[in-house]
C-alpha cells in the first residue's frame, strides 16, 4: 500500500455522513491535500447496477444472504478498481459507508452470522483497511425525522430493525476504539464538523 489514507463514514441514514464528508473534503483540499470522495454501494457502472438491485423496492424482497453477497461484490469491485489504486497513489479517500455497514445492517440488523460476514468482507477488500472510521451517531428517531422523499427498500424497515443496527454500530465501535471515533451528530452542523476535523488531525500530523 502507498501512503494514502482511507477515512470511512458510518451511521444511520440522516446522520450527516454525506454532508460531513463533503465539508471535510473541501477543508482538506484548501490545505493542499489530494482528496477523493466515494460511496458504497454504487461506485462505477457496475456499482450503480448493484445499487439498483439492492435498494430499488420495485425488485421486491431480497434474501438476506443475497443482500450481503451483493454488497460484498460491490465492495470488492470498488476496492480493486478505485480505492486500492488511489491509496497507492497517496490520495486521501473519504468513503460514505464501508464494511462496517454490512456488519451493522446485515449482521446485527438482519441477524446473519458475524464471523461469516467478516470472512466475506476480508475476502472482498483484501489488504484495504480504514485508517479511521467516523461513526456519526444519532438516535433512530432523529434518523427517521431527517429522511426526506421516497424511502428506498432498506429505509422502509421498521424501527426495531434500525435499533438493532444502531446497537450493532455501538458494539463495533467499542470493539475497535483505536479505529472508531464516535461523534454525536445531533448538534449544530458547525459543532459536529469541528469534532470531525479534530478526529482526523492526528492522521494528518502522522
Amino acid at each position: 500500500m502507498g501512503k494514502g489514507l482511507l477515512i470511512t463514514f458510518e451511521g444511520l441514514d440522516g446522520c450527516g455522513k454525506s454532508l460531513m464528508m463533503r465539508k471535510l473534503g473541501k477543508w482538506l483540499r484548501t490545505r493542499g491535500c489530494s482528496v477523493e470522495t466515494t460511496c458504497e454501494p454504487g461506485w462505477g457502472e457496475m456499482g450503480q447496477s448493484i445499487r439498483k438491485l439492492l435498494l430499488n423496492s420495485a425488485f421486491g424482497s431480497v434474501d438476506e444472504r443475497t443482500e450481503a453477497l451483493l454488497y460484498a461484490a460491490d465492495r470488492a469491485n470498488h476496492c480493486a478498481a478505485f480505492i486500492r489504486p488511489q491509496l497507492e497513489a497517496g490520495k486521501i479517500i473519504l468513503c460514505d459507508r464501508f464494511f462496517d455497514s454490512t456488519l451493522a445492517y446485515q449482521g446485527f440488523g438482519r441477524g446473519l452470522d458475524l464471523d461469516s460476514l467478516l470472512a466475506l468482507q476480508n475476502f472482498a477488500i483484501g489488504s484495504v483497511r480504514p485508517d479511521l472510521t467516523i461513526f456519526l451517531r444519532v438516535p433512530v428517531e432523529v434518523s427517521f425525522s431527517r429522511i426526506r422523499g421516497k424511502k428506498d427498500r432498506l429505509e422502509q424497515e421498521d424501527k426495531e430493525f434500525f435499533e438493532r443496527v444502531l446497537a450493532g454500530y455501538d458494539k463495533l465501535a467499542a470493539r475497535e476504539p483505536n479505529r472508531f471515533r464516535v461523534i454525536d451528530s445531533g448538534g449544530p452542523i458547525d459543532q459536529v464538523f469541528s469534532t470531525v476535523v479534530k478526529a482526523i488531525l492526528p492522521l494528518l500530523k502522522g
